[in-house]
Order: structure tokens, then sequence, then C-alpha cells
């Protein structure tokens, strides 16, 4: 798989190790030392297919670069995936709240990384799978081909995994989906992670939904289905 990745990180050796590890894979790489300038490589031409993003800069959070990316029209839509030696949970979330798409503890296997960048990139990359490009599901309204989400007249951006997700439940509505399938069919992963991850995602993407929200139904030690008749939502 071939595409241009941004590197924004200020440890030279790892930026120099990233650069030397994807560029062996067949990326292009564009390396940033700081939120500041990685702000501004990202919204150059050719905008990068993915950015690894570093939590730790020395100018500001990666959070806080995440969420100016997510605020300029011209990047929100770019994957990221925060490379950050901070591994507690709470980091995630806000991550996954401010928009990330994948979150990688340092310290990292190369191979694990690469798995990863590929998931993450495969996931933006292909083409949804939906005879119908325009779906509706109750309040919800979407156009799988422009990866756009309406609740009622009110459109709702989501990240490129969410969106996803969103889509996968829906293609099977009534149907649970474990933890472990969605796993495997919308992180796409080959490497063992925890099972949490889907439920950070599930959580993010109902707040997203606001009143569609309440579709997305837990069932207690299995998984979740996208049920139009569900009501209070056991979380």
């Amino acid at each position: 798989m071939s595409g241009l990745i941004l590197i924004i990180e200020d440890e030279e050796d790892l930026v120099s190790m990233l650069e030397y590890n994807l560029e062996k894979e067949g990326y292009q790489t564009r390396s940033a030392v700081s939120g500041e300038q990685g702000l501004l490589l990202a919204a150059q031409e050719p905008l990068p297919d993915l950015i690894l993003l570093d939590l730790m800069l020395p100018d500001s959070s990666g959070i806080e670069v995440c969420r100016s990316l997510r605020m300029n029209e011209a990047t929100r839509r770019i994957p990221i995936l925060m490379v950050t030696a901070k591994g507690e949970e709470v980091d995630r979330v806000v991550g996954f709240e401010m928009g990330a798409d994948d979150y990688v503890v340092k310290p990292y296997s190369v191979r694990e990384l690469m798995l990863r960048d590929r998931a993450v990139l495969r996931r933006h990359t292909e083409p949804v799978e939906q005879s119908t490009p325009k779906v509706t599901f109750g309040i919800l309204s979407i156009d799988a081909e422009a990866y756009r989400v309406w609740v009622g007249d009110q459109e709702t951006l989501l990240t490129a995994l969410e969106f996803k997700l969103l889509l996968t439940l829906i293609e099977r509505k009534e149907r649970v989906q474990t933890r472990d399938t969605l796993l495997n069919d919308v992180w796409g992963y080959e490497v063992a992670i925890t099972t949490r991850t889907v439920d950070t995602h599930v959580k993010r993407l109902r707040e997203k939904l606001g009143k569609a929200g309440q579709y997305i139904e837990t069932v207690r030690g299995i998984g979740y289905r996208m049920n139009e008749g569900a009501g209070e939502v056991n979380s």
C-alpha cells in the first residue's frame, strides 16, 4: 500500500526510524517537529493520506493539534493515528473525542505500527460496499459515497472509523455484533488489542449522533445491535 504519511513528532531519532520503516514499506513521508509546523504541512498539497501525531509536542499538545486538524475543512477528513507515551484510558478517550482514528502507545513494535497504519489507511480508502449509496434509518440519513451523515436536518461530522462503524451496524441491523466481530470487520486488525476500544468508539458515536444514538443498543456481555425501536440504551 502506498501513500503520503505526515509524521508530527519532536524526537529526531524516532522521526528517522519512522521515516526509514515507512519508506521501506513503500510510503512517502513528510515530517514536522512541532505542532505549528505540523498544521502547516498537513494543509500543504498534496494532502497527506495519514497523520502520525505525537501527543507531547514542544509548542502545543497533540490533542490541540488534532482539534485544529478536525476544524480545518482541508484536513478534517485525514485519518489521524496518535503515537504517544501516555497509555491511560483517559488519554485515549480524549484523543478519540478530538477526532483521532486510532491510538498507539510507546514503546511499540515497528510491526504493530505498520499494521495499524495499513488498517487505518484501508478503512479510509476502501470503497464503501453499499448497493444503495444513500441510506435512511429512523432519523438518520447517510450518504455512503460522500461519507456524510445527518441526524434529522443536522449534519454530524464523523471520522472515517466512526462512519464505517455506523454503516456496519446499520447494514447488520437487528443482528447482534460481538466486540471481536467489530474489531475484525471495522478495525481490520491482525494484532490483539483490547475490546474496550470498541466500547470507547461506540460511546463517542452515540454522543455524536445525539437522539439517534439510542438506536445503538448494548447487548450485555456480547456486543451491540442497531435497533430502530431501541428504548433507553444500557451503557
